[in-house]
């Protein structure tokens, strides 16, 4: 089996409990930031990862020039936004926008029709 990691990027330590137990139900490794200038720095060391989640609320960043950041420079890892509700319609650069609830069955999705870069 593969080795496959998750990078996770949120600045709100409340929610993280759930969201990173969410993230480990897919069987990945997580590696989790609290900063998104930290979660970029590390996607250019990270050298397999399956997926990048970003909670939709950063304060640090405007998460969707985050999303710019981060797709420059690993353009075909999945980005999935977390958010409070479902978007139906999320921004163009990402491969969705989920509730914490619904994360690892959306991740578990995007992880069987992607491969890991």
């Amino acid at each position: 089996m593969e080795h496959k990691t998750i990078l996770y990027i949120s600045d709100k330590a409340s929610s993280s409990n759930s969201v990173l137990a969410a993230l480990k139900e897919t069987g990945c490794e997580v590696v989790s930031t609290n900063s998104a200038t930290e979660g970029v720095a590390l996607l250019y060391v990270m050298h397999s990862v399956a997926a990048v989640v970003l909670d939709n609320h950063s304060r640090e960043q405007v998460s969707f020039d985050v999303v710019e950041s981060l797709r420059e420079i690993r353009p075909n890892v999945p980005l999935m936004l977390q958010c409070s509700d479902q978007i139906d319609s999320p921004p163009s650069l990402t491969d969705g926008c989920v509730s914490a609830d619904k994360l690892t069955i959306a991740l578990q999705h995007l992880l069987i029709a992607e491969p890991v870069v």
